[in-house]
């Protein structure tokens, strides 16, 4: 219990365990925990437990480990995952400049008096907290207005995340933005600075991972969050359910490869193009 608490309240990469021979249960039990998580479970080799997806052995100093992960397996295509996120980002950046201006005056114009950006904490990569950067689509005062709207229109997301189709909050600017996504632009700079891939789980606010109600839900914070993914390929605000939402993005998580990130990419540029499932 301990330590699923640690692993709910910290950002953890990697659990190391020994154990005696009569100790091992624990050590299970403490397994399956890291398992739902999608955090590396080190075990020292002297035994061995079953119904665990892809084990594999490594060191630590002098003793042999076996390694027990439930995330892609380190290669060469998670390093070129990494050059192309890079790369590929600060190429779209130079590309999209027309558009980064086309907002920001927009913004100015049809909502005067506030930020051009908005920013908020958002969990990354095993819950550890960053700073994500959107061009802003809401009024000045959207994040205290949102408890009102909550009992005001309800939530279309079974969950604990929070989702609206038409958000009160929103200018009409705004909604423009969000229909072809130009407001998601601002995160290419989270790309390029190593919090944020272009493909991945979206991050969630901090506060909408801390209530998540189901351990194997964290999993999903196992790789780095993306700009987009596959129900956002696919649709999304079609989607409803979170519980299928996180599906979606463990089976990318447990079948992922570079040419499936580059599927999904090419998978998105008709929905941003044609507006397709946006607020």
């Amino acid at each position: 219990q301990e330590l699923f608490s640690l692993l709910k309240d910290q950002s953890v990469s990697r659990v190391v365990f020994s154990a005696k021979d009569t100790e091992f249960e624990k050590v299970a039990r403490a397994v399956e925990a890291c398992e739902l998580q999608g955090v590396e479970a080190w075990i020292a080799a002297s035994f061995i437990r079953s119904q665990i997806a892809r084990p594999v052995f490594d060191a630590l100093g002098n003793k042999p480990m076996l390694v027990l992960r439930s995330t892609p397996e380190l290669s060469w295509e998670l390093l070129a995952k990494e050059i192309f996120d890079r790369v590929g980002a600060a190429t779209l950046i130079a590309f999209s400049m027309p558009l980064w201006i086309f907002a920001a005056l927009g913004i100015m114009l049809k909502s005067p008096g506030a930020p051009i950006f908005y920013s908020q904490m958002r969990a990354g990569r095993y819950g550890k907290p960053f700073r994500m950067w959107k061009f802003r689509t809401m009024v000045a005062n959207a994040d205290k207005m949102l408890d009102q709207v909550k009992e005001d229109h309800g939530n279309q997301m079974e969950g604990p995340v929070f989702k609206l189709q038409n958000d009160p909050r929103i200018f009409p600017f705004g909604a423009l933005l969000r229909k072809f996504s130009i407001d998601e632009l601002p995160q290419l700079l989270n790309v390029v600075s190593g919090e944020m891939s272009l493909v991945g789980p979206r991050p969630l606010p901090v506060y909408e991972v801390e209530a998540f109600c189901e351990l194997s839900h964290r999993r999903r914070l196992s790789v780095k969050p993306g700009i987009t993914c596959e129900w956002q390929a696919g649709g999304r605000n079609t989607i409803t359910s979170f519980e299928e939402w996180v599906a979606m993005d463990l089976k990318y998580i447990d079948n992922w490869s570079l040419w499936l990130d580059i599927k999904i990419l090419f998978r998105t540029v008709p929905a941003v193009l044609f507006g397709k499932g946006a607020a």
